[in-house]
């Protein structure tokens, strides 16, 4: 794993952390959304998109 893709998981382990703790509501489901989207792109290993979604999830939860 590149230097690269180790910040990426540790950025979707942190979001994900963010979502579980985050009360029932809109915002959390928008994260959600976002989150979904950045795992798609993980897998696809498209890292900026990946963490582009990232970043809009902790927003959303904002």
């Amino acid at each position: 794993m590149t230097p690269e893709q180790n910040k990426t998981a540790e950025k979707m382990t942190s979001v994900k952390a963010a979502w579980d703790k985050a009360p029932v509501g809109p915002k959390k489901d928008a994260a959600l959304k976002h989150y979904e989207a950045a795992e798609k792109a993980n897998t696809a290993k498209n890292d900026a998109e990946t963490n582009k979604e990232l970043y809009a999830a902790t927003h959303a939860l904002a």
